[in-house]
């Protein structure tokens, strides 16, 4: 039978760690059992997870009687302090126990018990065939703007440094979901540009992995890109993202909370990334009432520029704000332009892609004669359509949050500390290896079929404080 564990305060620091990191892990294994009568859309559900999920029922048969359910603490895990034991109980609802129960669950009496279930052979495919081959990777929960969309205006509460992952940590599990399938890894924050050893980082990912990734992106604010961005094309940045809601300074201050000057900074950077990353760089506005009339001067920008423009749908979060009535949805925003011709969609592709229709120039040839010369768009127009016509059915995404929390969805509640995993003394790097595969893999069994389990916007909006901000997810 599979305990949970009681953190008291006559344990260690390190001990408490252990503790709360294999609780969390082993929450998601026990909640598998659960997984056919929770999920809303069992019929869509791959056929041959069945035999997997009957095994585990097995394997993780627990007395619930006997047994305190945990899963909600991974929930709020970035919110809680190691060192305050009482604030930690009340997350997670923990009974007293006597001293003979919390004996019997020691650290690696559960370690053995993880240990125990089967090594599963493909770990990234979920129980409807998604395979997951694209992981998103938060390095920073800080960001120098306060979109209104992402976060309260004083900011969200911030974590210690050293409860984030480190260059060294990121790249132990880039290492492990690569050498598993994943060929595209993005950067993403807060804002990514404030982590000092960014370079660096990006160095490693594209050189000390065992296979070559296809990607590695990023997404930034682009209020210090330009500085920074020919170092990181060299260490083999090969795509960026820049967030930008509005092409008037005052207007992108007022949807920023920050100076109109910064605007100047990020429209510098969309033109040195047009230079040195030519149809590998995209700008994400987030379409709201306040920039709808920019529309089709955001889709001018492409016609000359070798870069695409995304229109998002404004999605609920924690504490952004988010209303009916401040949404705008993919036929809105195709309300607002016009000469738009259908592109064909990659097959996981989250952007239903257009063109500008190509353009007749009149031009003077050598005789100075006039001549008219069609002229297509350099760059795509894309919508992202999360709320109105999700993507959810082709997603291969995975994400890492700063501190080192796998969320299998960005709309879902449910995380797992890697991290803490990670951190455990004295595990050998092939033990290590293993209990990622299998709390990994697991971890993916739990991935809805759409928007993290919810129907629809509404619903996301009615649950949004079950999870995180977004700055603090990774955009």
């Amino acid at each position: 039978m599979i305990a949970t564990t009681t953190i008291v305060s006559n344990r260690s620091t390190s001990s408490r760690r252990q503790c709360r990191s294999f609780s969390t892990n082993v929450a998601v294994l026990r909640d598998a059992e659960d997984y056919e009568e929770d999920n809303s859309v069992s019929e869509h559900r791959h056929s041959s997870s069945r035999p997997r999920l009957i095994a585990l029922r097995r394997q993780l048969s627990i007395d619930n009687k006997n047994n305190v359910r945990i899963s909600d603490y991974a929930t709020n895990a970035h919110r809680m302090n190691d060192d305050h034991t009482s604030s930690i109980k009340e997350h997670l609802g923990v009974r007293k126990k006597t001293a003979e129960e919390e004996q019997e669950q020691s650290l690696s009496e559960l370690m053995n018990q993880i240990e125990s279930l089967p090594l599963p052979k493909e770990p990234l495919i979920d129980t409807f065939g998604r395979k997951h081959s694209y992981l998103r990777v938060s390095l920073s929960e800080r960001c120098n703007l306060r979109c209104l969309y992402c976060m309260p205006e004083d900011g969200v509460p911030l974590q210690p440094p050293e409860n984030l992952l480190s260059n060294n940590e990121i790249m132990q599990l880039a290492t492990w979901f690569n050498r598993h399938g994943v060929n595209k890894i993005r950067l993403t924050g807060g804002e990514p540009l404030l982590r000092k050893d960014l370079v660096d980082l990006v160095y490693k990912l594209n050189n000390k992995l065992p296979y070559p990734l296809e990607q590695i992106g990023m997404t930034t604010n682009g209020v210090t890109l330009s500085k920074y961005l020919p170092d990181l094309v060299d260490a083999g940045l090969t795509h960026v993202n820049i967030s930008l809601d509005s092409l008037n300074a005052d207007k992108f201050a007022k949807l920023t909370r920050r100076p109109p000057a910064y605007h100047d900074r990020v429209m510098a950077a969309i033109e040195d990334c047009a230079r040195l990353l030519p149809n590998q760089t995209k700008i994400n506005c987030v379409v709201m009432p306040d920039n709808v009339n920019e529309l089709q001067s955001f889709c001018e920008l492409s016609r000359n520029l070798p870069i695409d423009v995304r229109f998002i749908e404004y999605m609920p979060f924690n504490e952004n704000n988010w209303q009916t009535n401040g949404f705008v949805s993919y036929k809105q925003m195709q309300d607002q332009i016009h000469g738009l011709e259908r592109e064909e969609d990659g097959p996981n592709d989250t952007t239903k892609w257009w063109r500008l229709q190509s353009r007749n120039l009149r031009i003077r040839d050598d005789d100075n004669d006039d001549k008219r010369e069609k002229r297509e768009s350099l760059g795509r127009i894309g919508f992202i359509t999360s709320m109105s016509e999700h993507f959810c059915g082709t997603c291969n995404r995975l994400r890492l949050t700063a501190d080192g929390q796998l969320k299998v969805c960005l709309f879902g509640k449910t995380e797992v500390s890697l991290r803490d995993l990670l951190r455990q003394q004295g595990l050998s790097d092939t033990c290590t290896d293993d209990l990622l595969n299998k709390i990994i893999h697991y971890s993916v069994q739990r991935k809805n079929f759409k928007l993290g389990g919810h129907k629809d916007m509404e619903d996301l909006k009615a649950h949004s404080t079950e999870n995180r901000p977004m700055t603090l997810i990774g955009g």
